[in-house]
């Protein structure tokens, strides 16, 4: 299926300007689940890492009652149009810090993350690892920004397609684990929806170094709520490409947010020649 380019104008505008500089002042700004890996399979959203381990029975039977109990109260906070920005961050501190120590008292071990990538029905989409291994070629940094309850295991999916490179930086939500696996602590900072984006990299001074002299960015989400991930960074260029995955139907909507988008189980095929040229 064919790239749809909203503004053909406007892209080919982005992509001089992104030329002009090369891969020296380029990096690369992802989200992970449904973005790097399939949305759906046969037109079936696939599952979160947080649903495979409950569905698998990998946690223990109260994590689901009390998991959704945090839900019931934090998500109502979360879509309340008329709760001030600041009291929703403080509501999204106080569910992801909840629901990560719910994780560790139920259980969550290394072997459990380890099961759902190695057996579970999520798969990068093809083409990705190309990708990874054009960035690494070519030393671009990949940030990859998500507040998934399990991050730990976007690195597993690395390591099981060999291509956990040193310029790839994972922004995620990890544990400290003990000498059996399991879950102890988490590390901080905790990654939750509204601190999503490059203003948290501040405070992690490795990835902000490999980054804060590339003004070009490819911004790669499945959702408009994605393009958060770029608030706080002075970019000069930025080309947004957006996967439109089942789950999302209106097309005019990413339309207006993303410069190409890409439909249904599409591949990084596109998205490699698109890296290609700019050298």
């Amino acid at each position: 299926m064919k790239p749809i380019i909203p503004d053909p104008q406007k892209f080919e505008r982005i992509m001089q300007e992104i030329k002009k500089s090369g891969y020296g002042n380029l990096h690369i700004l992802t989200d992970f689940d449904r973005t790097l890996t399939y949305g759906c399979i046969d037109g079936i959203k696939t599952p979160s890492i947080i649903a495979m381990l409950r569905d698998g029975n990998h946690l223990t039977p109260e994590y689901t009652e009390k998991a959704r109990s945090f839900a019931d109260k934090y998500h109502t906070i979360e879509i309340d149009p008329d709760i001030p920005i600041e009291e929703k961050k403080i509501s999204m501190r106080e569910w992801w810090a909840q629901h990560t120590e719910l994780l560790i008292q139920s259980g969550l071990s290394k072997a459990d993350l380890e099961d759902i990538v190695q057996n579970g029905p999520v798969k990068l989409r093809r083409g990705v690892t190309e990708f990874l291994d054009i960035l690494q070629k070519n030393n671009i940094p990949l940030v990859i920004i998500s507040s998934s309850g399990c991050g730990d295991a976007i690195r597993m999916y690395f390591e099981k397609n060999k291509s956990d490179y040193e310029n790839i930086f994972y922004v995620t939500n990890q544990f400290v684990w003990d000498e059996a696996g399991k879950a102890i602590s988490a590390k901080q900072p905790i990654i939750n929806c509204m601190n999503k984006d490059e203003t948290i990299l501040q405070n992690i001074p490795e990835v902000y170094r490999a980054i804060k002299n590339r003004k070009n960015v490819i911004l790669l989400g499945d959702s408009p709520g994605d393009l958060g991930m770029i608030e706080g960074f002075n970019y000069a260029n930025l080309l947004k490409i957006g996967f439109q995955n089942c789950e999302y139907n209106s097309e005019e909507e990413f339309k207006k947010y993303f410069d190409i988008i890409l439909q249904g189980d599409e591949t990084f095929d596109y998205i490699n020649s698109l890296v290609k040229t700019i050298k």
